[in-house]
């Protein structure tokens, strides 16, 4: 893939778009529902085309997804990005169950789950993981090659040029805070170290395994003097949120936060956002604000386990999310989707969804692959100490 600003050339203009309204052998005969793997309707090896146009066609493709029966995925909760309804439309559609598991894993338990399960039925069929998680994953051949038939329309800097990861759709860090309970909602990462706010500022996950909790304390250097070649400051400013007695462990989940467990989240605008309408009739006046102080954009990604166990599935599930169908309900769900530049265009996108975003201004700008890396290695080394205590 190609790195550093020029790889995410295209992304900028993309993100002003948007923010203006995240075993067997091989065989050729076609797996009946209950053979895992296989050929497709086609006569093609399911587990190896890497388009459409391997099985003979999308026809062919649904024909032999339809023939495996069902698809296998985790760490898709109903209440991000949409993940709800898209399951329920992808299985409207083409009558295909999908078993839905720990959806609130995070990027981290689906790469394991994908090494661990290696050659049984249960494995995931597909992931969608953070970029540093992606990136990762395809270095260690965890996935497989696959080009949706919008791959065209997919800028070039946002995918892996083979087909192993490709972006699906993304979020800017934001801040979530129920104006109910809280007198007056920070707006920014210095805000939330007023003594005001004690016990009460969360976040979404632990960043050493959840992309929103890393892309958290990335925003949190930006906010705090540091940069993408330096996330430390990010570490710093969770360890002063600590010992103010701000920092809030309690990991956020709609749960949670119906529960007043979680009055103020660190999280993406798409999952701050959906979680206003949904708490509305629970007595919570749910508000989503950009920090203005430390912004950053993340792109998830689509990839496909290269051993999956229900390979034409995975493949289907694919040319579903990006499709005009599947773009758009990523947009119903305050997702900004890759495919949103190239939409407006050809005049598929919803207009409704798209103005409902949260608002943005300025440009973002992004890490490299090899900033990423570094950041990651060391807030991993640096979480623990400090928020310890």
């Amino acid at each position: 893939m190609i790195a550093s600003r020029v790889r995410f050339a295209g992304l900028a203009a993309f993100l002003l778009v948007g923010a203006t309204a995240c075993g067997a052998a091989p065989t050729t005969a076609a797996p009946s529902a209950s053979t895992s793997g296989g050929g497709s309707a086609a006569g093609t090896d399911a587990r190896t085309a890497a388009s459409a146009a391997d099985f003979g066609g999308l026809d062919k493709l649904v024909e032999a997804a339809k023939k495996e029966g069902k698809l296998h995925v985790i760490a898709l909760p109903p209440d991000w990005a949409n993940y709800g309804k898209i399951i329920e439309a992808f299985t409207a559609k083409y009558g295909i169950a999908i078993e839905s598991e720990t959806p609130d894993a995070a990027s981290a338990d689906e790469i394991n789950a994908l090494k661990t399960r290696k050659g049984q039925d249960r494995a995931p069929d597909v992931v969608d993981v953070s970029q540093s998680f992606a990136i990762s994953g395809a270095a260690e051949g965890l996935f497989t090659p696959y080009k949706v038939q919008t791959w065209d329309k997919i800028p070039d800097n946002q995918k892996e040029p083979s087909g192993l990861w490709f972006n699906d759709y993304g979020g800017y860090v934001s801040i979530g805070c129920d104006a109910k309970k809280i007198a007056t909602c920070p707006e920014s990462f210095a805000d939330l170290l007023k003594p005001e706010y004690k016990g009460k500022v969360a976040m979404n996950g632990n960043p050493t395994q959840s992309g929103s909790a890393f892309a958290g304390v990335y925003a949190a250097a930006l906010a705090n003097g540091g940069s993408f070649d330096d996330i430390q400051p990010g570490l710093d400013f969770f360890k002063k949120l600590k010992a103010a007695g701000n920092f809030n462990p309690v990991e956020t989940t709609p749960a949670t936060i119906e529960k007043g467990e979680t009055q103020i989240s660190i999280d993406w605008d798409y999952n701050n956002a959906a979680y206003a309408p949904k708490m509305a009739g629970k007595g919570l006046d749910w508000k989503t604000v950009i920090p203005s102080d430390g912004k950053y954009f993340q792109l998830y990604a689509q990839a496909i386990n290269k051993d999956a166990p229900h390979p034409a599935a995975a493949r289907l599930w694919q040319e579903f999310l990006y499709s005009p169908e599947g773009q758009n309900l990523y947009l119903g769900g305050f997702a900004r989707p890759v495919l949103l530049p190239a939409m407006k265009a050809d005049g598929t996108v919803d207009k409704t969804a798209e103005a409902n975003l949260p608002p943005v201004e300025g440009e973002p700008t992004f890490p490299t692959e090899a900033q990423t890396a570094k950041a990651k290695e060391v807030l991993t080394g640096g979480w623990s100490a400090a928020v310890a205590g």
